[in-house]
């Protein structure tokens, strides 16, 4: 037996409205994260990933951050996260990278972070801040001048490695996603790198990155009001 249901056009105009106003106040599902860098080991349990692709290794990767050179933007004095010339030997190419957990990117999202060099300025070093949208993939790709499935270049802190550019007090950096055809799985990366870096080479020295948030974009609610009988 077949069950008539007594809807009329107004009855369909207000479920009409309440299923726009579900549409468009869907939450985020948990993308958005966090990252103070308190305690760096705990960050792989935490979805982050590092890859050191310099030519040939250094000595050291991303570490804690050192209070003798400066302390942290907030929180306590070493809750940030550095990297310095000791990521290659020499005089040679530091590429480091520092990839966020993987999410779901969609455009107008919000990547916010803090970044600042040591002073005095005697060596330039440069950041870069990259995409991939190929989900949890972690191909950085081999060797210093490969960039793997981290393709897309949000921004780049000092791209021509000159001094007095990079800043030595924290300086917050604001990337709003654009450019993707639809929700797309994938990371964001952070990549020390810096030609004529080491030990021995003129342009790198030693930065910190800390308070890392990255915000979904929510779309605004919409009320739609009647305009009149149905």
């Amino acid at each position: 037996m077949k069950y008539l249901y007594p809807f009329n056009r107004a009855s369909i105009a207000i479920l009409s409205v309440f299923s726009v106003l579900l549409f468009f106040t869907r939450p985020a599902n948990g993308q958005s994260f966090t990252e103070s860098f308190n305690d760096i080991t705990q960050l792989a349990a935490n979805g982050w990933f590092t890859q050191n692709n310099s030519s040939p290794n250094g000595s050291i990767g991303w570490f804690q951050g050192n209070t003798i050179v400066f302390n942290a933007n907030t929180g306590a004095t070493d809750s940030y996260i550095g990297v310095n010339y000791n990521s290659t030997t020499l005089n040679n190419t530091i590429s480091n990278w520092l990839l966020t957990p993987n999410r779901t990117l969609r455009n107008g999202d919000v990547f916010t972070f803090y970044s600042r060099k040591s002073s005095p300025d005697t060596h330039a070093d440069r950041l870069e801040v990259r995409m991939s949208t190929n989900g949890a993939s972690t191909n950085v790709g081999s060797g210093s001048t490969a960039v793997g499935d981290f393709t897309t270049l949000l921004l780049s802190i000092n791209p021509t490695l000159i001094l007095g550019v990079y800043p030595q007090t924290w300086t917050q950096y604001t990337i709003t996603i654009s450019g993707l055809p639809a929700p797309t799985s994938g990371r964001i990366a952070f990549r020390y790198y810096v030609t004529g870096g080491g030990p021995s080479g003129s342009n790198s020295d030693y930065i910190g990155i800390d308070d890392v948030v990255y915000t979904p974009y929510v779309c605004p609610t919409i009320t739609l009001t009647a305009g009149g009988a149905l």
